[in-house]
């Protein structure tokens, strides 16, 4: 047995396209998650049309998945930082505070598609950062770094459930400690951006933090909570996540580059945060505040 999940914006999701689908693909019930938004039915096996649906979907706006119905509910939720749990690149924000804004950002963006090695690309950014008041972090902290909407409601509601939540970053333990804290995340892991007189050094500490690492890491946490990664959702948008989102029992690309969406079964484009919640089968009156 299968789940089809189908979800948008608020409002986007007319009662007769998910109706439509259902009756389409034959599938049971629909349940409602939230009004208009999110509704699940399931299904007794993959419909070999599910991409070209898929697409067409896109066009309405609506997100699509398809997952197994057992073990929809995860245990553990590993989540990248940068463009995923907030909504910048801070290595960007801090380039853009040094005037080297696009110039980092072009580099940023190939390094998140693939295209170039993710911990080459880091050093070569963080190079370009030498001499930079290390007092920016905290400019940047406070005045260009927001939260990806959704993320409070899908931290606490899986904490609530017994769920951990860990933070695992290819950016920089300055930010993402603040993120964690904010978020309510349980852990967090980073890379360290090197001070010295106040100002960065332009190196980052080794060994960095990139694709292998956060497969260690989902590896390490589950087997220090006694589960298996087949329990543990992971979420993030760039290459150097596809290691982790592939070896867990969910792996979603939210709002990811191109090359990393087309290796995933789940992409979120449309929807927040929240869509993971209504993935796991939460409806909109289980979220926790």
């Amino acid at each position: 047995m299968h789940v089809v999940t189908l979800i948008a914006p608020p409002g986007g999701l007319r009662p007769a396209l998910v109706e439509a689908l259902r009756n389409a693909w034959g599938g049971g019930t629909a349940t409602w998650l939230a009004p208009d938004l999110a509704a699940e039915f399931p299904v007794d096996s993959v419909p070999g049309n599910i991409w070209s649906v898929w697409a067409d979907l896109q066009g309405e706006c609506v997100d699509l998945a398809i997952q197994p119905a057992k073990g929809r509910r995860k245990r553990l939720l590993i989540a990248d930082m940068d463009s995923t749990m907030i909504g910048q690149e801070c290595i960007d924000e801090l380039a853009a505070e040094a005037g080297i804004g696009p110039r980092v950002a072009e580099i940023t963006a190939r390094a998140m598609n693939g295209e170039l090695d993710f911990e080459g690309a880091l050093r070569e950014r963080v190079a370009l950062l030498a001499g930079l008041d290390a007092g920016v972090i905290d400019r940047v902290l406070s005045t260009r770094i927001t939260y990806t909407p959704g993320g409070r409601e899908l931290i606490a509601t899986m904490k609530a459930h017994g769920g951990h939540c860990v933070l695992v970053s290819g950016g920089f333990t300055n930010f993402a400690a603040r993120v964690a804290a904010d978020l309510g995340f349980d852990d967090h892991q980073a890379n360290t951006l090197l001070v010295q007189d106040g100002r960065l050094t332009g190196e980052v500490a080794e060994p960095i933090l990139g694709r292998e690492a956060k497969v260690a890491a989902l590896k390490a946490v589950s087997a220090r909570l006694g589960i298996s990664p087949a329990e543990a959702m992971a979420v993030g948008d760039g290459a150097n996540d596809l290691g982790m989102l592939g070896l867990a029992g969910a792996g979603v690309a939210l709002h990811a580059k191109p090359a990393v969406a087309a290796e995933c079964d789940l992409r979120i484009n449309h929807g927040d945060l929240t869509a993971l919640l209504y993935l796991q089968g939460y409806a909109r009156a289980d979220f926790a505040a």
